[in-house]
């Protein structure tokens, strides 16, 4: 007891209080010197068989290069407790670790667990070591008779399916009919067993999958997700497999369920959002491809080509939404914060408090970069008209009709058109409102 209570006073010393407090500190001050071995070790004398002592005193040693002294106490605690798993495990293990390419070290582990499984022969934890060891050492028909003893579902603990596959993918060619009919058979039992493990259900899926036999992959997660409807990655999972068979119907309607009980996964409507794109049916892809940037972020670009189509779409609040989330990722992104300043200006509900992301973006920006093209240019000349600056509005329509390209001929007749009104509404620069009108019929013909 004595060494769990001084492990548990190292470890938390903020739980320790009063009378306690230079005690806890001077365990911690003895603990640091020399990493902590010396305190380590008396602490395992005091409490032998404390498993996170073994651990902690087998690792300190070996890092310090005693290896001699780090197997001893991995065997003392294995021959102390003969009958038990863990630290036969434990003990091998770490021989296989510490030595890898080292004959005798690998014999002796092996020798270990086999004497594991002559005490323990159904646990799965040992014999999949084995299997291992034998492959390395090339007793192949060794690790066959593990492998029909897992297969037959002699075994306790663990994943027998999952062991099962990993050990047909070591000792067969992946073409072998033959192995993939008895791993189809382990699959399918597995999951009539325990049609609720997702872990199980996963991996027969790809199983199946991965041999080019989708519908069986299906079947094997609807299988699971009947029994645990609340499995909804899988569910997901399982859409996405239909849209791969083109059962597409069944596949969105499956994904719109999943999205009713939890409208934040990702995948789901990313899925949706690729159908949708393929049927070319981008006013339905548009929002999906929305929540994938709002739930998983992602590059200052997609937001704002996703924010492009929306306001192209006419619908500049979701743009907004949009781009704030962006803005939210990408602070000092200028690009994201133009784009936010127009989306604001266009939705209605916002538009009183556009002009001051319109100087936000501007002073970002500075003398180059998106807020010195002439779609913001435009829109913020708009905008400050709207609040009475109209000297500073024309300051910028001037610098979005220089910036036009020559092949926007429309666009920088607007413009002219625009500047000219001002001038002749407020009755002032008549003569160069006259010759600004010309230009832009100039351009129109």
């Amino acid at each position: 007891m004595l060494g769990r209570r001084m492990l548990l006073l190292a470890l938390t010393p903020s739980l320790v209080a009063g009378p306690k407090e230079d005690f806890a500190r001077g365990v911690l001050e003895e603990a640091r010197g020399n990493d902590g071995l010396e305190w380590y070790e008396k602490a395992l004398e005091a409490d032998p068989d404390a498993v996170p002592l073994v651990s902690k005193v087998g690792d300190l040693r070996f890092a310090a290069g005693d290896v001699e002294g780090a197997a001893e106490v991995y065997r003392g605690f294995a021959e102390r407790r003969p009958d038990e798993v863990g630290p036969q495990v434990a003990y091998a293990d770490f021989l296989r670790s510490a030595a890898p390419n080292d004959d005798y070290a690998a014999k002796l582990a092996t020798e270990v667990l086999e004497r594991a499984l002559n005490t323990t022969p159904n646990d799965l934890r040992i014999i999949r070591r084995l299997f291992r060891a034998y492959e390395q050492v090339g007793e192949r028909e060794k690790s066959l008779e593990l492998f029909d003893r897992v297969k037959a579902g002699e075994v306790s603990g663990g994943n027998p399916a999952l062991a099962a596959a990993d050990m047909a993918r070591t000792l067969f060619p992946s073409d072998d009919e033959k192995v993939r009919d008895a791993l189809d058979g382990i699959f399918r039992t597995a999951l009539e067993r325990q049609p609720a493990d997702r872990v199980t259900a996963r991996a027969a899926s790809e199983h199946f999958r991965k041999s080019g036999r989708i519908d069986e992959a299906i079947e094997m997660l609807e299988i699971h997700t009947a029994a645990d409807p609340s499995s909804l990655d899988l569910r997901i999972r399982t859409g996405v497999l239909m849209f791969v068979r083109e059962r597409h119907e069944e596949g969105e309607a499956l994904l719109q369920e999943v999205l009713k009980i939890d409208p934040r996964k990702a995948l789901a409507h990313q899925s949706l959002a690729k159908l949708y794109r393929r049927q070319e049916k981008p006013d339905e892809a548009r929002p999906h491809a929305a929540e994938v940037l709002k739930i998983r972020g992602g590059d200052a670009d997609e937001f704002v080509s996703l924010a492009d189509e929306f306001l192209e779409a006419g619908m500049p609040r979701e743009a907004r939404l949009l781009l704030e989330k962006g803005l939210f990722d990408h602070p000092d992104e200028p690009g994201i914060a133009v784009k936010l300043a127009v989306a604001t200006r266009r939705d209605p509900d916002t538009r009183s408090g556009a002009a001051r992301l319109f100087r936000e973006a501007e002073a970002l920006v500075g003398d180059d970069g998106p807020a010195t093209e002439p779609e913001f240019l435009i829109e913020f000349a708009e905008c400050l008209l709207e609040a009475g600056e109209t000297t500073a509005a024309e300051d910028r329509l001037r610098a979005a009709i220089e910036r036009y390209p020559r092949e926007a001929k429309r666009e920088q007749a607007a413009a002219l058109r625009r500047l000219a009104g001002i001038w002749n509404a407020e009755g002032r620069n008549e003569a160069a409102a006259r010759a600004l009108l010309k230009r832009a019929e100039a351009l129109e013909e």
